[in-house]
């Protein structure tokens, strides 16, 4: 059985990414901070069918989301698929005259460091299994800075950059990487902007394989 590890896991996207995959027999993995939450989810999952397990991990302590993702292995199998989407805190968005250095050591940590710790855990799993995608879920940030959200303006631009590497290192070996660039709220009363709605997007580019970079709808002008 396929397994999917979704970090930053929660009830919209994280969810409705998980019925997806589960509808297509992964087991599910999910990762958050709350345990209670995580906990919640498994077992709503689990009235629905769909095999999961919930490990608890704060993406900037990279000795907890390791741990995570090697019990996570260890309990559903090797890691086929990917996501991070973890939700960046408020305080990373700061104008940038008011952005100090400082600022940028928890959107660094977030952005960056969890994202190269969750990969390098993961490819030799992947490796071994002759396949793999990796999803990266982003805000329009990540594309066009934005000055009134200076620190994901700038962490994202390096997880881009990293998740863009990723897939041209990996391309050959059979392993996906993928991002997509949300410039809008999930589950705002637009249908087309719901958790479903996206996660029916992630689906085909695990599926699909194609370019590096989908938007879930054109940027704004």
């Amino acid at each position: 059985m396929s397994t999917i590890a979704i970090i930053g896991a929660g009830k919209g996207l994280g969810m409705a990414v998980a019925r997806r995959f589960g509808r297509e027999g992964f087991s599910v993995a999910l990762i958050a901070r709350n345990r209670q939450r995580v906990d919640t989810l498994v077992e709503t999952l689990g009235d629905e069918g769909i095999t999961a397990a919930g490990y608890t991990a704060d993406v900037r302590d990279q000795d907890a989301l390791r741990t995570a993702l090697v019990r996570a292995s260890e309990d559903l199998g090797l890691i086929e698929v990917l996501q991070y989407s973890p939700l960046p805190a408020k305080e990373f968005m700061r104008p940038v005259l008011e952005t100090v250095a400082d600022d940028l050591v928890g959107p660094v940590e977030f952005s960056i460091y969890g994202p190269v710790t969750a990969a390098h855990q993961v490819i030799p799993g992947m490796r071994a299994l002759g396949r793999g995608t990796m999803l990266f879920v982003n805000g329009g940030s990540a594309v066009r800075p934005g000055a009134r959200v200076t620190g994901t303006s700038v962490a994202f631009a390096g997880e881009s950059a990293y998740a863009q590497l990723l897939h041209d290192a990996l391309a050959d070996e059979g392993i996906h990487v993928g991002q997509v660039i949300i410039p809008f709220g999930i589950d705002d009363g637009d249908p087309s902007h719901s958790g479903e709605s996206v996660a029916e997007r992630l689906w085909s580019m695990h599926a699909e394989r194609g370019d590096f970079r989908v938007y879930a709808e054109p940027m704004p002008d």
